[in-house]
């Protein structure tokens, strides 16, 4: 599925080659990105030290733009909340689409367990965890995957860590297999097996990857389909945008950032996707206009919430996007760049008001 940063016109690279080809007889010797030591960490980590890149990436040809990505169930949500428009109020089925997609999002099938670490795993620590969705999102870089893609592989993980106990070796492999499934389903042209084979420095074998993906499928009953965050951010941000006080390339990007963020923290599992979504906006808005309310009865009407059912995953969220810089090193270098406006580099109050949760009688956008 599309979203905005996939908009962002990239230039001309060269053409890609297998891992396996080289060039007028040469061998061709390649950098590829590679996970840190995640079998050496400790359980009791402090940090994401133990990720190291090794090399510079290497450059593969971008893939074919397409004229536009964009499903029926996406263009009907974005009716939902086009500002203006009276076609929300005579398309009945969107409202309904948005309900059908809420009570998804809580069913126990697609749900992680909030204490999967403590209750299943034995051998496998939230550090760990962190050092590899970190790993996964410059993965996804390199393979220009879009967002939804790696939304579905943490959810993917997760999902399956709640019943699979892992030893720490395998756990690369269940993300690099969680991707493929995930890019099998999102992506018009997603990677081989082979390359995720070449982007752990063949760690793993193409049999024990195509292994693991039946596991995964299997695990999943092959329900592929969930909703993300992702998901839920294309319903909420239009209505959160206002005109001229926002630019809606920089308030998009902000909230991508802040929702991917959340995929690194293991205690943000515990929050349901639409929750987090409606948390970064919160946080977005907090962050570009830090005197005003960040919630307005017209965002509030949308996204379903009150400020204070927000408060827990809003102060996580902004615990990790003030320590962004050294926690999640890909998702603060990846938001550092221009096409994505910098929005890395925004930061926000030290402390938010805590009238901003309080139980106003009516809310409105005036300084607390």
């Amino acid at each position: 599925m599309a979203s905005k940063e996939n908009q962002v016109p990239r230039a001309n690279r060269a053409p890609r080659k297998r891992p396996s080809e080289c060039a007028e007889g040469i061998p061709v010797v390649k950098k590829r990105v590679v996970l840190g030591a995640v079998t050496n960490t400790s359980s009791n980590a402090s940090g994401l030290s133990q990720l190291s890149v090794i090399g510079k990436t290497q450059k593969l040809k971008p893939k074919p733009k397409p004229v536009s990505k964009k499903t029926g169930s996406e263009v009907n949500l974005e009716l939902l909340v086009s500002p203006g428009s009276d076609e929300p109020q005579k398309l009945g089925y969107a409202s309904l689409l948005y309900r059908h997609l809420h009570s998804l999002e809580v069913e126990a099938k697609r749900r992680p367990l909030s204490n999967y670490m403590e209750k299943v795993q034995k051998d496998i620590s939230p550090v760990m965890r962190a050092i590899l969705v970190d790993w996964l999102v410059e993965v996804a870089e390199e393979y220009k995957l879009i967002s939804d893609t790696l939304y579905l592989t943490v959810n993917y993980i997760d999902r399956y860590l709640s019943t699979h106990n892992l030893i720490r070796n395998k756990l690369q492999l269940l993300g690099v297999s969680c991707m493929l499934v995930a890019s099998k389903y999102e992506e018009i042209t997603p990677p081989h097996v082979e390359d995720f084979c070449y982007i752990t420095d063949n760690t793993y074998t193409k049999e024990e990857v195509l292994h693991m993906e039946r596991d995964v499928l299997r695990f999943l009953d092959f329900e592929l389909g969930n909703p993300t965050t992702k998901t839920f951010l294309r319903i909420f941000s239009r209505a959160a945008q206002e005109k001229p006080m926002f630019s809606n390339l920089q308030f998009d990007f902000l909230c991508h950032y802040l929702s991917e963020l959340s995929l690194l923290d293991y205690g943000c599992v515990r929050y349901i996707p639409s929750t987090v979504a409606a948390s970064a906006i919160f946080l977005a808005r907090l962050t570009i206009q830090p005197k005003l309310h960040p919630w307005t009865q017209a965002v509030q009407q949308h996204t379903g919430y009150r400020p204070y059912e927000l408060k827990e995953c809003i102060l996580r969220l902004h615990n990790l996007q003030l320590k962004s810089e050294t926690s999640s090193r890909a998702i603060h270098q990846k938001y550092m760049d221009h096409k994505f406006k910098c929005v890395a580099s925004l930061i926000p109050p030290l402390e938010i008001p805590a009238c901003f949760f309080e139980i106003p009688n009516q809310l409105t956008s005036t300084i607390c």
